[in-house]
């Protein structure tokens, strides 16, 4: 057993102490049996964490066994309704997994992304003019938070006049439980109702671009026909929400993680920021390695199996615990060790293989090379000056977030003054 984990105050501890009582717990056996109430329905059930590396790439391939649909992939069993709301293919199998994936991965091609790509650059450079010549920040706020959700927006044609509402609502959706996003109200509630209102701002943008089209990612979602097979209308929101809650808050996440660790390890900023060019393809990936932004993926069984000397039976859940499986010794050399120059790195940050692996990985990839790239030139000696403050979850967060981080850096001008 190991009720910890479904305890908020393990989640809340800082990054390397709970990982470091992950170490025991991933060396009992790869498989960890643990019970939770689910307050949902009012019973105890239980799960069994998978903490190693070679168990949770086994299951990601095995798509058939391992089912993302049945119940979802969070902890407890969504309602049905939730599930037209959160989560869009990421909570399907195949064959309807495969081809809402398949439409939407025509999007994500190198050739369509190359404007994204471009935008990442002047986004990254547009808000950090928004606060180089304050001297002192909370890192979240001015950069880790709106930085991929302005390129996740401009992808889509979201108008800047709608940010706050996005902003707003993906707050809801990934805070765990946080009064200081969802208020005094039911989580649940404050849950459906983001996401009834990213679907009612999606669903007008999408009604407005099959009238007119532009370039954008909805149009291209509403008006290509890829293959005979097009997105129904009521599939265009839910991969929106899809998108603006995993897309941004896994970058935002690893972003605020990784100004902390730099703060942390002073040799490895130096390496990193003598060798720019060099090492950020590294970095990059220690990064998201290390922090694991992407706390958990559940799966069940759809049939009964033996997988590494446990029986498992139809209905049992597995929930894959993606930060310790990252620092399993078996698969890393001192994995404890944060290390900018680690090769190889064959992490589980974006998922593991198969089906499910991140689509955006490369879009993300993309981001955190950019913006740490500019803060090391354009802030070179920001450093963070506080606790990072955590999500206030009330069980396992779906993403490890970080929700303030004060930092202090000397000021400098504005890139777009002269």
């Amino acid at each position: 057993m190991s009720p910890r984990l479904v305890e908020p105050s393990f989640w809340k501890q800082p990054l390397d102490d709970r990982m470091h009582e992950m170490i025991d717990i991933r060396e009992a056996g790869p498989f960890a049996e643990v019970e939770f109430f689910n307050e949902m329905i009012g019973e105890t059930e239980r799960f069994y964490a998978v903490t190693r590396f070679d168990e949770v790439v086994a299951i990601s391939k095995n798509a058939k066994d391992f089912s993302s649909a049945q119940g979802a992939i969070s902890i407890a069993d969504l309602p049905p309704e939730a599930l037209e709301f959160f989560g869009s293919f990421i909570n399907m199998d195949n064959p309807r997994h495969q081809r809402q994936r398949a439409i939407v991965a025509k999007t994500f091609t190198p050739t369509d992304l190359a404007n994204v790509l471009e935008s990442v650059e002047t986004i990254s450079r547009e808000v950090i003019d928004d606060f180089c010549e304050k001297g002192e920040v909370d890192l979240v706020a001015a950069l880790s938070q709106p930085f991929p959700l302005l390129v996740i927006c401009d992808m889509m044609g979201i108008p800047r006049s709608e940010f706050d509402t996005v902003l707003n609502a993906t707050n809801v959706i990934l805070s765990g439980g946080d009064p200081e996003f969802i208020g005094d109200g039911d989580p649940l509630m404050a849950m459906f109702g983001a996401g009834m209102q990213l679907t009612e701002l999606m669903n007008e943008l999408a009604d407005e671009r099959r009238k007119n089209p532009t370039d954008d990612l909805t149009s291209k979602l509403v008006h290509h026909d890829l293959d005979g097979e097009m997105l129904a209308p009521e599939e265009v929101a839910p991969f929106f929400i899809l998108l603006a809650v995993a897309g941004n808050d896994t970058t935002r996440t690893a972003i605020s993680h990784g100004m902390n660790l730099l703060t942390q390890h002073p040799e490895q900023r130096a390496i990193w920021q003598n060798d720019l060019d060099g090492v950020t393809p590294t970095a990059v990936e220690e990064i998201v390695r290390y922090s694991s932004p992407v706390t958990f993926m559940r799966r069940t069984l759809t049939t009964s199996l033996t997988m590494s000397g446990h029986d498992f039976v139809q209905g049992d859940k597995v929930v894959m615990l993606y930060g310790a499986a990252n620092r399993d010794p078996r698969a890393f050399a001192d994995p404890e060790s944060f290390d900018v120059l680690r090769s190889p790195n064959p992490h589980l940050g974006f998922g593991g293989p198969g089906p499910h692996f991140c689509l955006g990985a490369n879009l993300a990839r993309r981001e955190l090379s950019v913006v740490f790239r500019q803060l090391l030139t354009r802030l070179p000696d920001i450093e963070v000056v506080g606790d990072p403050v955590p999500l206030d979850v009330a069980g396992i967060p779906l993403v490890g977030g970080i929700k303030h981080l004060p930092v202090r850096f000397t000021p400098t001008v504005r890139s777009n003054v002269t």
